[in-house]
């Protein structure tokens, strides 16, 4: 049933979790596991967790190449390499 993929349990965001799983085996065998039970399980049968790359659909990949050659560098601007002089509260900078 994992194989079949969450869409066959009514889950059409493809995206399985333990709290799923869980479910899906609840209802097919009558037998309940806690989430790190399930986990271990699902461990030792060869599966693993994977964690979906969370991106917006509407992603332009060159428009964000345009803006980080273009927009970026104006934002993040160079430091300053002087230093006007002491900046703790205790140690006084004498003139």
């Amino acid at each position: 049933m994992l194989e079949a993929g969450p869409a066959v349990c009514c889950w059409n965001d493809q995206c399985w979790t333990l709290a799923r799983i869980g479910e899906v085996v609840r209802r097919q065998f009558g037998v309940e596991y806690t989430l790190a039970g399930l986990d271990l399980l699902l461990h030792r049968i060869g599966w693993s967790v994977q964690v979906p790359a969370r991106r917006a659909t509407e992603r332009d990949e060159s428009k964000i190449a345009t803006w980080k050659d273009e927009q970026w560098p104006v934002i993040k601007r160079r430091r300053r390499t002087w230093a006007p002089g002491s900046a703790s509260r205790t140690r006084q900078v004498r003139a």
